[in-house]
């Protein structure tokens, strides 16, 4: 592992945390500790209709917390699903934000609390620290593992009018609290299991080669590089196992708190280009990337590959050998291939002739900052070309 000079400085940000089974009915006595007195609920029409929606209306009710429900959330939220969301909360007159989904509706929170505050676009805060107001209090539930939106200071939202992703990194994004709950994915279905599972491995591989990486973030890193691999191969064989659940919340979370202050880096930023050009899974364009972009990076940061590899369980001699790129990629492709995330960006949809238009959306991607090397224009379409 290469060391961390002593003269760097680093912070370490997160929000207030509770973690375990009940954990989601909370969100009422933290919703009274903010003094709020009216919240708006931020879901999708999903989980609008799982007890854990009525769970978490139970406890508003019962800390006599007024709350009024914005379901409108979709996969990738646009930016008008966050302006309607902005619209109900003033119109209710809403004094705090309790979001209960996946990173969609956790982000498209974010993004609600952005704009009540700010009284602007949320189109005109992309990129890094551009939120002069904070949001008012945001309690957030996740109910998939693997986002990490709900320790994160990062929002991604999708603006349809140029088909483009923004990234929304400020550390006012950090959620007050997070009511981490490994009951609410207990009934996730198979393939958003393994996609979302695959986020955290990518996250948490981006953080630690990081070029903003910190001891702090390098052991949330690889622990959750080993909780990930060796957890979602169970969760798949035994889904309704609470045990295997909360370990793979618990290295979403890991994944998260390491990302959150270490950055992502290429994987990310040519997924975000991915997403918003063609509105494709998140997951699914992480892991069909993460392969060539180790590939490219590997030489810039061959240790701390190297620690990813024994992390994920590889033999420490085969860590240490001449063909240990090699060796941790086709780990990386039997792991995803187990879990049933296979095919290509082909697959997908993706032509030769749309690379050109992603790597010109990827190179400006703020994640590309804290990738362990600096990649051109041309290097970013070769990357898009090996994922064909």
């Amino acid at each position: 592992m290469a060391p961390h000079a002593l003269t760097e400085l680093r912070k370490f940000l997160s929000p207030e945390i509770t973690f375990g089974g009940g954990a989601r009915c909370l969100a009422g006595r933290y919703a009274r500790t903010f003094e709020s007195t009216n919240v708006l609920v931020v879901t999708d029409p999903t989980i609008r209709r799982t007890g854990f929606f009525r769970d978490v209306e139970a406890c508003l009710e019962n800390s006599g917390i007024g709350y009024a429900v914005y379901d409108g959330v979709v996969p990738n939220p646009r930016t008008e699903n966050v302006m309607r969301g902005a619209e109900r909360y003033e119109s209710e007159e809403c004094s705090g934000i309790v979001a209960l989904g996946g990173g969609s509706s956790l982000d498209c929170a974010k993004g609600i609390g952005i704009v009540t505050s700010n009284h602007k676009n949320i189109a005109e805060f992309e990129g890094v620290d551009m939120i002069a107001v904070p949001p008012p209090p945001l309690i957030c539930i996740p109910t998939t593992a693997g986002s990490s939106a709900d320790v994160s200071q990062f929002a991604i939202i999708t603006d349809p009018a140029r088909r483009r992703k923004m990234a929304i990194i400020s550390k006012v994004l950090v959620p007050d609290v997070a009511l981490i709950d490994p009951e609410t994915i207990v009934t996730m279905p198979r393939e958003l299991s393994a996609a979302t599972g695959i986020d955290t491995l990518v996250h948490a591989i981006e953080a630690y080669v990081s070029n903003a990486s910190s001891p702090v973030t390098d052991l949330f890193a690889l622990q959750a590089v080993c909780l990930a691999a060796r957890s979602l191969p169970k969760v798949l064989a035994e889904p309704e196992n609470i045990g295997y659940r909360r370990d793979t919340m618990l290295a979403s979370l890991y994944a998260g708190l390491a990302f959150s202050n270490a950055s992502l880096g290429a994987v990310h930023a040519l997924a975000h280009a991915l997403g918003g050009y063609r509105d494709l899974p998140h997951g699914t364009c992480n892991a069909l990337l993460l392969e060539p972009v180790i590939s490219a990076n590997y030489r810039s940061a061959p240790e701390r590959y190297a620690d990813i590899a024994k992390a994920a369980g590889i033999p420490d001699g085969e860590c240490m050998a001449d063909d240990m790129p090699e060796t941790l990629l086709n780990w990386i492709h039997a792991f995803r291939t187990s879990l049933g995330v296979t095919g290509s960006l082909a697959s997908l949809g993706i032509q030769p002739l749309d690379i050109p238009a992603l790597a010109e959306v990827a190179v400006s991607d703020p994640c590309m900052v804290t990738n362990p090397r600096e990649f051109t224009l041309q290097e970013i379409g070769e990357i898009y070309a090996r994922a064909l």
